[in-house]
């Protein structure tokens, strides 16, 4: 523990895409997150993992041996390369481990632990105790100093373009549910202080469907440190039309600190996915970005999948995207960027 900030120490987070060490999860285990469909999320969750670890490690947070073993039987059937994962005796609430796991910060030849705090999206789904000491108990095992910034803060609701912007939205991050203490004022001398960036760029509101009231991994990511894609509903009739209008807008004023306009390339939406009566948050920004590949969530959508594919193929150059069907995951709310956490490489 430490009284300084990570900014003062100088550290920064780094952009997903710099290379990872390994990438964290949380076993899914919680039914109410997925009822009556739990059991059809672990093929695909497998498969994720599969790709991820024939890039780099993958670091799981199992409740137990019996977690742990069944957890092992999955990634078997997939023909994942279980010597590259690591299984880790910390249990659990939930799945998300974006934004209850540990925030890596890392400096030249350092690399630390921002603890935010983390309350289930606004106190939505209790409990979380095990959830929020996550981070602590992966700073224990890896030796991590640990900087305890002490307001809630969640790893979906960021994105980084690795050289000091930081890019969130006010619908989450101004939502009294969370740190009704602050003002943005506020909360962007946190982020700055702790994630150690230097400009804040705001959007406005998510997609429908979303629980975490806006979270910015779900519309708009970074995939190089000046260009952005981001999601676009072009049917006016469609209730995510005017939201995701605004924010394009918004992204196409922005200015790099060369004074640049930021490169925003559009992703579409895929078809919108209902189960049980309920429009689900089915986007292709939720997609992450490992080592090796880029995995995107997909939809069972033959026109939008594809071209979400070769969008983003046409951005990365230095990895494959690869398409998981993410149908039955996006039950439980989110995707494949929403169950994972990297922790970067010195």
């Amino acid at each position: 523990m430490t009284n300084s900030t990570p900014k003062e120490a100088g550290f920064i987070f780094p952009a997903e895409w710099h290379p990872h060490r390994a990438t964290w999860l949380s076993w899914p285990h919680n039914v109410n997150s997925w009822p009556g469909k739990i059991e059809k999320i672990y093929q695909p969750y497998a498969e994720f993992i599969r790709l991820v670890a024939e890039g780099e490690r993958v670091c799981i947070n199992v409740a137990d041996s019996k977690m742990e073993s069944f957890a092992r039987k999955c990634l078997e059937e997939v023909n994942a390369d279980l010597s590259q994962i690591d299984f880790f005796h910390h249990p659990t609430n939930d799945a998300w481990c974006r934004d209850h796991g540990p925030a890596f910060v890392i400096k030249k030849d350092e690399k630390a632990i921002v603890n935010w705090g983390y309350n289930a999206w606004g106190e939505k789904y209790p409990p979380y105790d095990l959830d929020n000491q996550i981070p602590g108990l992966v700073a224990d095992k890896l030796g991590l100093e640990v900087y305890n910034p002490g307001i809630v803060m969640e790893g979906g609701s960021v994105e980084f373009n690795g050289e000091g912007i930081l890019l969130t939205t006010t619908a989450c991050l101004l939502n009294p549910n969370r740190n009704p203490h602050l003002n943005q004022s506020q909360i962007e001398d946190y982020l700055k202080n702790y994630y150690g960036v230097k400009e804040i760029w705001w959007i406005g509101d998510g997609i429908v469907g979303d629980d975490t009231d806006g979270h910015v991994d779900d519309i708009t990511r970074f995939v190089n440190p000046n260009t952005v894609v981001t999601v676009v509903e072009p049917d006016e009739e469609d209730e995510n039309h005017q939201p995701l209008a605004e924010n394009l807008e918004l992204l196409k004023k922005f200015q790099m600190p060369d004074s640049s306009r930021l490169n925003v390339v559009e992703l579409p939406m895929p078809k919108a996915v209902i189960y049980e009566d309920q429009r689900l948050p089915a986007s292709y920004a939720n997609f992450y970005i490992a080592n090796k590949y880029v995995v995107v969530p997909t939809y069972k959508d033959p026109k939008n999948d594809p071209i979400a594919l070769e969008i983003l193929q046409s951005l990365f150059k230095d990895r494959k995207v690869v398409g998981i069907d993410s149908t039955d995951i996006v039950w439980g709310l989110g995707s494949f960027h929403c169950l994972s956490q990297q922790e970067p490489s010195l």
